[in-house]
């Protein structure tokens, strides 16, 4: 069985070998094991029941909560020779029927279904009569009330259990902290199943997290334009309007953006989505409603123009960059109002207390990575379980150290000034008060007369406004969500303010100091500007303007027919000849017989390595 699992990575997929731990995954299903897999986005966790669902006798049943997901993994599996079929409402009743009856006739290695018609009584008693190979519960973190992403229907999969006893199971999902995990496998029956963890870490992404929400379309922009240019980027913003508005001003710009969010019919969102995956060099501009179950390979970034709610959904939201292993950036603006906007949303829900401080807990959490001074991944990590033993040196804070000062005097002035004006009033008024403005509002309170009128004059109103976001992410100050955005003191803040406890915060930045070191600005891509030579950078043009024609004449995403990674291995190798080509990651024998002559024609119009 080993033997066969490994001929079929290779002739299938056309990989030499499993990363850790997909061949103790994989060994595991074929052998009739259940398991719970925690691996990143990116790490291969399709292979881990595409494989055992071809070496097991009958059907492996994918269960998938997403259209986009499940026509995009089929297209692929058939590219790549495999069996694979979808039941979704996209097909035509006839569709439904033909594939039914390749379903019950064995002619399927795969069949994705998504959780609401998989527990259609119908859909059960066909699977009744056909022999299955496996069950692969993706995205499995959908069954957890406590997450951002619950879906109910998750909750009625613990029927495979009870139904089909002797059929195995797997669990798949990018995100899961201690909390989650339990739940998935109280949920799912999973108390038998073999635990599998992998490293959280994407060390192809660079994190790049800054306050400065004054002027974030223009940061955006000069980003894009700087080290994006003509490539595929997800921007998410917090409400609808701001999708439409980024949109429409990145068009202007000349950066050809769709907007998407729930808003929009559902055509429209269909049709933006179906032109973001089929085309190069569009950018997304979105909500959180798009995005899970995207298997865009070559996304090169995913920017945030607000924080997110929670550090899992940073997580599983940068993670859509960089599937394909190539250098890809996660980009963030954000800003105070951020914090009070998403706190006051948690505060309206309908949700019970019990969720809501779960939810202030995880926000909290968040702001705190925004805010550190350490490596951003060894937070990001260390958040999620995981120890990196090193700083990363990929990320803005290792890339460019921030500054900090001994910030004590001035935390204590404005906890003070907190305090002296009755824990009722927003970050603007208290920075007037601490500026000594005169207004007529703080005449009105008599706060012209209280002791902290007039004496933060030494620092300005941007720095005053770093100074309060930073004391509510270390928990010295809390935003009453119900009272406007009125300040209150924590318990927390008792040491600073007494003057036993130092406190030393990051030092405000311009806007030119958020940027990470790179190559020339103009030079493009980091996955295209590896290139050294212009040769080099001819060839790849070429090679994805063949790939772009060859998947519009199958109507399949250029990504199906090779990711960037396989092209990129052909710039650098130049193989000659079939023998060559198959040895390069990512060729299966179906790709080398379908497409080989085609690439190799474009390689060997542009010489040998030793020529160029």
């Amino acid at each position: 069985m080993p033997d066969q699992a490994a001929h079929i990575l290779r002739s299938v997929f056309g990989y030499d070998g499993f990363r850790p731990p997909q061949d103790e995954v994989v060994g595991s299903l074929i052998a009739g094991k259940d398991a719970l897999v925690l691996m990143p986005t990116g790490g291969g966790k399709s292979l881990c029941y595409q494989i055992p669902a071809l070496v097991r006798y009958g059907t492996g049943i994918v269960i998938s909560p997403l259209i986009s997901l499940m026509q995009d993994q089929v297209a692929a599996l058939c590219q790549q020779g495999v069996r694979a079929a979808f039941l979704n409402s996209t097909l035509r009743p006839d569709e439904v029927r033909r594939v039914e009856r390749e379903l019950r006739a064995g002619e399927l290695d795969l069949l994705y279904v998504a959780p609401e018609r998989l527990m259609m009584e119908r859909m059960l008693e066909l699977l009744d009569a056909v022999p299955l190979a496996l069950f692969a519960i993706d995205e499995a973190h959908c069954v957890s009330q406590w997450g951002h992403d619950f879906r109910p229907e998750y909750l009625q999969l613990s029927v495979l259990h009870k139904r089909y006893p002797e059929v195995p199971r797997i669990a798949l999902t990018a995100t899961a902290d201690e909390r989650t995990r339990q739940e998935i496998i109280t949920r799912l029956g999973l108390d038998d199943a073999r635990l599998f963890v992998s490293s959280f870490d994407r060390p192809n992404i660079r994190y790049r997290l800054h306050e400065g929400q004054a002027n974030a379309r223009e940061q955006l922009l000069r980003f894009i334009r700087e080290e994006h240019p003509g490539e595929a980027g997800i921007v998410y913003c917090l409400s609808r309007q701001k999708v439409d508005d980024l949109a429409a001003w990145l068009c202007s710009k000349g950066v050809p953006t769709l907007p998407y969010h729930a808003g929009l019919s559902a055509d429209v969102r269909s049709a933006n989505q179906s032109r973001f995956i089929s085309e190069e060099g569009l950018v997304m501009a979105a909500t959180i409603a798009f995005g899970m179950g995207i298997d865009k390979s070559n996304v090169r970034f995913v920017a945030h123009m607000s924080l997110p709610k929670s550090v899992e959904a940073y997580y599983q939201e940068t993670g859509r960059a960089g599937r394909d292993g190539l250098p890809a950036d996660a980009w963030m603006s954000y800003g105070l109002q951020d914090v009070i906007m998403l706190r006051q949303m948690m505060a309206e829900s309908g949700a019970d207390d019990a969720h809501k401080r779960v939810e202030r807990h995880k926000l909290d959490a968040m702001l705190g990575l925004c805010e550190s001074t350490g490596c951003r991944r060894q937070a990001l990590l260390a958040y999620l379980g995981e120890k990196l033993p090193a700083p990363c040196g990929n990320c803005d804070n290792c890339l460019t150290p921030p500054e900090t000062w001994d910030a004590t005097l001035a935390a204590q002035k404005a906890l003070s000034c907190v305090h002296r004006t009755g824990q009722r009033f927003g970050v603007m008024y208290l920075i007037d008060v601490l500026l000594g403005k005169d207004d007529e509002r703080i005449r009105r309170f008599g706060h012209d007369r209280i002791s902290t009128f007039g004496i933060g004059t030494e620092i300005g109103a941007t720095a005053w406004r770093g100074i309060f976001r930073q004391l509510i992410a270390r928990g010295l100050l809390s935003v009453d969500v119900d009272g406007h955005g009125g300040l209150h003191l924590t318990d927390s803040c008792r040491g600073v303010l007494r003057g036993e406890e130092q406190l030393w915060l990051r030092r405000e930045a311009p806007a030119a100091r958020t940027r990470a070191k790179r190559g020339a600005a103009g030079s493009g891509s980091r996955a295209a500007g590896s290139f050294s030579t212009p040769a080099d950078r001819e060839l790849w043009e070429a090679l994805r303007e063949l790939r772009m024609t060859l998947a519009k004449a199958q109507n399949v995403p250029p990504y199906v027919v090779f990711h960037d990674a396989t092209l990129a291995e052909m710039v650098r190798q130049r193989p000659m000849d079939r023998d060559a080509l198959a040895t390069l990651s990512g060729i299966g024998e179906r790709k080398l017989a379908a497409y080989g002559d085609d690439f190799l024609q474009v390689i060997r119009a542009t010489g040998s390595p030793e020529l160029t």
